[in-house]
Formats: C-alpha cells, structure tokens, sequence
C-alpha cells in the first residue's frame, strides 16, 4: 500500500470509527441519537478543518523563528495550542447542539478530550500492527527486524 493510500484509509477509519464511538458514548450519556451523532459528525469535521487551519498558521510561525527545529518545548506548544483552540470551538457548538450550558458542554468535552487522547493512541498502534508504515529504505525494514 502506498504512503498516500495508508495516510487516506487511517483518516478514514480514524474518523469513522471516532464518529461512531463518539455517537454512542453521548447516547450512553442520555442523550438523543440524533444530537449524539450530530455532535460526532461536527466534532469531526470541525477537528478536520481546525488541524489543517492550525497546522498552516503553526508552520508559518515556525518558518518565521530564528530555528526550525521541533524541540520538546515547541511540540508541546503546538498540543496546547491546537487541544486549546479546538476546545474553545466545540464548546459552544456543543452546547448549541445539545441545548445545554457552556459548562455542561466544557465537561463533556474534557471527557471527549480524555477519549481521545487513549483512543488515538490505541487506534494509531492497532492501525500500525495492522497496516505497517512502508519503509523508505530497505535497511530500516532489516534493521527493526533483527
């Protein structure tokens, strides 16, 4: 399978199988089918734009430092700034869709957030076993092997 192919199918199953677990956990919770799997559906794609738009503005930043380098410091900058913005996106809108208040909606996201830090460890370690990444030079392939 080509990098490109494997990048495309693990977005996909990454965000269907999140839309889906999303879905349900917030029907387990009480609520509605429908305002459950419309959370799901605009958590993701809000996600999906916000990690491109977030990522463009990073990058430009970056270019414009004095290095480039992706130090610890700057890695953790990056997590906080794009965990932080997305928060401060989804609130409201869970809250508009689930017609409850900012901070019902800030808990229930804080939980999704919490989800979503395990389950994108879990998935990304599952999809590697399961799909293993292409290597760029055969002697990498040999070397993690012996």
């Amino acid at each position: 399978m080509s990098a490109s192919l494997r990048r495309l199918v693990y977005v996909l199953s990454y965000e269907l199988i999140a839309v889906a677990a999303t879905t349900f956990g917030l029907w387990a919770l009480g609520y509605s089918g429908s305002h459950s799997s419309m959370v799901a559906v605009v958590s993701s794609g809000t996600a999906l734009v916000w990690n491109y738009l977030f990522n463009l503005l990073f990058e430009s930043w970056e270019r414009r430092q004095a290095s480039t380098r992706r130090t610890l410091a700057r890695r953790i900058a990056h997590a906080l700034g794009f965990e932080g913005g997305l928060v401060l996106i989804l609130v409201p809108l869970l809250a508009l869709i689930l017609q409850v208040g900012i901070l019902e909606a800030l808990v229930l996201e804080a939980g999704l957030l919490v989800f979503f830090l395990v389950y994108t460890f879990v998935f990304a370690w599952a999809f590697d076993q399961l799909v293993p990444a292409p290597h760029s030079r055969p002697q990498e392939a040999e070397a993690l092997h012996s």
